[in-house]
């Protein structure tokens, strides 16, 4: 159903409010990858998926995944009929905007304790001062050990923080533009104020490291094999006083990985292969060994395939590949009223009419887009539309103005259907990034119309 608001579709609106209840627990703790993979092989092995690694033989209905270095994670239903004719594949990525720690962080200036940042993705600067913020990551020592770190989440935890300049004081800082008035390498977090009880030097820094030590069983030197990742503390929560939408961190593209995984999950007897892949560093270019760009698909779906009786598996993941459809399950701008001259508004999302279809992103003159066959696309609206589906077409913002990428140009290079296929958000890349509720049920409903629909 085009350009329809999907909340008059629903009198009783449980099914819509119970949906967000489970995804506001879901984004609330998974603030990092590996969170989100952790979370998400607890639900992929409740409902009967099985380690794809232990596997031995392939058949239909077999329920498997696979993980990538704790970061990547590769879910499937076998299908009745062969991988040669295809996979239907739902691909999101779980990486977003923050701040890390560098490898050598913690350091003391004038009786604070301060720890160093290098902020990761496409971020506002200014918008991440003076907000709580938590700890989140892995700290692996030398011996092989890893240590799992969670500081300002739970409501006993302290918080850390950005400090910004007092109004009274910044009359310099005022006349900056908004890309200068916080810089990078002020982006240092609070951590501490008190001293250690001696006469050594750096005190404070020196009984921030004491903490840590107790707490984590740490030392400083172990902070350079650390994965910490820094971002807004605190729970996803309802939105408007209507209850109409979702405030939190990571929407982008936790709540397309969400959706996708959970179609995945409540789909059976599946006649293509079902699939969800949810990747790494997308906010950075897809790159390494977790992005996109990797090989672990690939090499996963050779798994597959050689487990089925291909005699030569990674000639036949090209086959596979050309013969998969995807939904590359990202994200798009939703229309804000307040910066309404951004958007082209006979292609703009817009909050409440579903999930967003986006033929091409990139920027300016397409760069970096994907740009989606029409006889792709025609075949996606007409299945949407024949399970009644609400959904929009949209592009990202005005041409000129700007733009934004996705992971669907990468597996268009297998030459494989794909279009980009998401849910339209406000504060994209801030701390507090906003969704509506209806919309995310119903590209829930879309991406498992997908997973079932016939050719």
């Amino acid at each position: 159903m085009y350009r329809k608001n999907a909340w008059k579709k629903y009198e009783d609106k449980a099914p819509v409010m119970d949906f967000a209840e489970d995804y506001k627990e879901f984004i609330s703790f998974g603030k990092t990858e590996r969170l989100v993979v952790k979370e998400s092989v607890e639900l992929l092995e409740k409902a009967g998926f099985k380690d794809g690694n232990k596997a031995t033989s392939i058949k239909a209905g077999d329920k498997l995944y696979f993980i990538n270095k704790n970061k990547n994670i590769a879910a499937f239903i076998i299908g009745r009929k062969p991988l040669s004719e295809g996979l239907r594949i739902l691909g999101a990525h779980i990486d977003s905007p923050r701040l890390d720690l560098k490898e050598h962080p913690i350091y003391e200036n004038t009786d604070f304790a301060l720890g160093d940042t290098h902020y990761y993705g496409g971020v506002k600067k200014y918008q991440w001062v003076t907000i709580p913020l938590a700890l989140h990551g892995v700290v692996v020592k030398k011996d092989g050990s890893k240590v799992d770190v969670n500081i300002g989440e739970d409501p006993s935890d302290p918080v850390v923080g950005i400090t910004d300049l007092l109004i009274h004081l910044s009359a310099d800082q005022l006349q900056k533009t908004a890309a200068k008035v916080i810089e990078g390498e002020d982006l240092d977090i609070s951590l501490g104020s008190i001293p250690l009880n001696d006469e050594e030097k750096e005190p404070v820094k020196r009984n921030v490291l004491a903490i840590l030590k107790d707490k984590y069983g740490i030392d400083e030197e172990d902070l350079i094999s650390a994965e910490i990742e820094v971002t807004p503390a605190g729970k996803a929560r309802d939105y408007g006083l209507d209850r109409s939408m979702v405030a939190g961190y990571g929407h982008d593209d936790r709540v397309c990985a969400y959706t996708s995984l959970k179609a995945l999950l409540d789909v059976d007897d599946l006649e293509y292969t079902g699939v969800c892949i949810l990747v790494d560093k997308e906010e950075i270019g897809s790159v390494g060994a977790t992005g996109a760009q990797s090989l672990f698909f690939e090499n996963v779906v050779a798994k597959l395939a050689k487990l089925s009786g291909e005699a030569d598996a990674l000639y036949a993941v090209r086959g596979i590949f050309e013969a998969s459809r995807m939904l590359s399950s990202d994200v798009s701008a939703g229309y804000d009223p307040l910066y309404a001259s951004v958007n082209d508004p006979k292609n703009a999302a817009y909050f409440g009419q579903g999930l967003v279809f986006n033929k091409y992103t990139g920027s300016r003159g397409k760069s970096g887009s994907n740009d989606a066959n029409p006889e792709y696309y025609a075949w996606v609206r007409r299945t949407m539309d024949e399970a009644g589906v609400h959904w929009q077409n949209a592009e990202l913002g005005r041409v000129d103005q700007g733009g934004g990428g996705t992971i669907a140009y990468i597996l268009g290079n297998y030459n494989m259907n794909v279009i980009d296929a998401g849910i339209a958000v406000h504060n994209m890349h801030a701390p507090m990034e906003i969704v509506s509720k209806v919309d995310v049920y119903e590209a829930y409903l879309g991406y498992k119309t997908f997973l079932t629909a016939k050719d």
